[in-house]
This record gives structure tokens, C-alpha cells and sequence, in this order.
């Protein structure tokens, strides 16, 4: 009598396709085809522009001048252009008030987020149902830029950072995501840790958020990104050109057609090219949200839908 060994199951490798259900046909090699092509095309539209901008931005003024304007080939490559923004100036301290902006600003529109979606998540809370109203309330009503321009000036905020951050420091979607993704976690987990004598604060930090990475990471990220991205308010509330972050000096570029402060000199010695200070600003500009996003991606399926599904 022979011994039956199972064979081992083979499990798909990091790259494999996830198994397709039962009721799902295969797909057939034109649609394969397709949508290979239209993903092609769809990443060749995305890039290619940005691929222009770097490739300028690296580019001597001879290079520039040869082709009349934007380069998509490289040849002369050089970094004159980001060493002279990095040396000081208009565009390094624009950088730094952007930098310390977006991570003052993501600070403290994350712990506003969180303790308000935890307090809303809780249906034992204190007018919760009342305070969810409220907030839904604000995403389809606004009092509109002048009454909120006026409450700033009224509250001696104009001209100073903290007009960049409180007017637009809560987003009620994103409470949403947060409350809906707070509301799946097990209500025994909780009560068992009030049984145990932990108050709300600490099962919020030592429970809920650590069975939250997901969701904060992607939150996190919106915020970021919405403060580094951020240029209207710096426009309205504003009025000291040394304030300003880097935003609000890349458009003032790009319209003036022109370099920043200190930067004359090397334009007219023929070293460097106007075009190529304007594109390694954008370079700077889109460099902070290319690198962080990659890392946040993994978290995007599984914090945004997660949370949006169990709201």
C-alpha cells in the first residue's frame, strides 16, 4: 500500500495576481492588450510632462536657448540651478516656511481629527449624533470667503502663520474616514480595557490608534500634502512677501517670468537661465509629495476604503 503525499500549495509570490473568484472569467489576450496600452498611455501622459520639467530644470542656458524653451532630450546637465536656490534667498526661506508649516499644521489638524472622530465613533458620547449634524452641515454650507476673511482680520491673525493654518485646519471628509474606521474596531476590545481601569485617553492611544496605522497614515498624508500644496489663504491673509512659503513664490515666477532675489547676477553672466530657476522650483515644490507618497500607498485600500465602507 503506497503512502499519498499532498502536495505543497503553492502560494502566489509578491508580484502574482490574487486568485480570481469562481464566477469571474479569465480575461482574454485583447483585453489584456488594452488595458496594457491604455495604462501605457495614461503613465506616458503623467510623466512626461514632469520629465520636462526635470530635464530643464537641469539644463544649461545654452541648452535652453537651443531649444527655444522647454527640453525634453538632456544635454548639458547641470545644477547650477538648484545650488543657487539652495544657497540662501527668496526661494530657501519660502522652502523652510513651507516645511515648518506643513508639519506644525498636520500636528495639530491630526489630533483635532482623531479626538474629534473618536468622540463622535463612541454612541455613549455627549450630543454626538448632534455634533455629526453639525459637521455634515458645513461640508454643503459655507459662509463664504468674506465673513471668513473678516472673522481672520477680527481675530488679529492676518499676517501671521497661523492664518495658514487654523482657517483650513479641520476637513469634515476626513473626520468621516476616521469615525467610520474607529466605529469597526470591536467594542469588547474597549470595554475590556475600561474594565481593566483604562480611561478614554489611554485606549485611545494604546488601542484604537495602533489598530488604526492604515487610516492615520493615509489621513496624514491628505493633510500634508494640502498644507504643502496650500497658496490661496498665503495670498488673502498675507501681505509680507518674506512670509511667504514656497507656493506662493513659485507662482509669482512662473507670472513675473522672472528669478527670484539674488539671482540677477548669475542670469546676466549667461550661468544661468531664468526657465531652469522656474522648473527646479516646481521640482521642489512636487519632490516632498513623490517621495512620501510611495511609502503611503500600501495604506490607501485599506484606509480609505475600509473606513469609508464601515461609516
Amino acid at each position: 500500500m503506497t503512502a499519498v503525499i499532498d502536495k505543497p500549495v503553492r502560494t502566489p509570490g509578491r508580484w502574482a495576481a490574487p486568485p480570481r473568484p469562481v464566477w469571474e472569467e479569465q480575461p482574454s489576450r485583447a483585453g489584456l492588450a488594452g488595458k496594457g496600452i491604455a495604462l501605457s498611455f495614461a503613465c506616458l501622459a503623467i510623466l512626461f510632462p514632469l520629465w520636462i520639467v526635470l530635464v530643464t530644470s537641469l539644463s544649461s542656458r545654452k541648452t535652453i536657448d537651443e531649444a527655444g524653451g522647454l527640453v525634453m532630450v538632456p544635454r548639458g546637465i547641470t545644477l547650477v540651478a538648484y545650488r543657487e536656490l539652495l544657497s540662501g534667498g527668496q526661494v530657501t526661506r519660502a522652502a523652510v516656511i513651507s516645511v515648518l508649516i506643513t508639519l506644525v499644521g498636520t500636528v495639530f489638524s491630526m489630533s483635532v481629527s482623531v479626538l474629534c472622530a473618536y468622540g463622535l465613533s463612541r454612541s455613549g458620547s455627549l450630543g454626538h449624533r448632534w455634533i455629526l449634524m453639525i459637521l455634515l452641515a458645513t461640508m454643503f454650507f459655507s459662509a463664504g470667503l468674506i465673513p471668513t476673511y473678516l472673522l481672520v482680520q477680527s481675530l488679529g491673525l492676518t499676517d501671521t502663520y497661523l492664518a495658514l493654518i487654523l482657517p483650513s485646519a479641520i476637513s469634515v471628509f476626513n473626520i468621516l474616514v476616521l469615525r467610520g474606521f474607529f466605529t469597526g474596531i470591536s467594542q469588547e476590545l474597549i470595554d475590556s480595557a475600561r474594565i481593566d481601569g483604562a480611561g478614554e485617553f489611554r485606549i485611545l492611544w494604546q488601542i484604537v490608534m495602533p489598530l488604526s496605522r492604515a487610516v492615520l497614515a493615509v489621513i496624514t498624508l491628505f493633510y500634508a500634502v494640502g498644507y504643502w500644496s496650500a497658496w490661496f489663504n498665503a495670498s488673502l491673509y498675507l501681505n509680507d512677501q518674506d512670509m511667504m512659503p514656497l507656493q506662493n513664490v513659485m507662482i509669482q515666477l512662473v507670472q513675473k517670468q522672472e528669478a527670484p532675489v539674488g539671482m540677477g547676477q548669475a542670469i546676466k553672466t549667461g550661468q544661468l537661465s531664468a526657465l531652469a530657476v522656474q522648473m527646479a522650483v516646481m521640482v521642489m515644490a512636487l519632490l516632498p509629495v513623490a517621495v512620501l507618497s510611495p511609502f503611503v500607498q500600501k495604506h490607501f485600500k485599506k484606509g480609505m476604503l475600509t473606513g469609508a465602507v464601515k461609516g
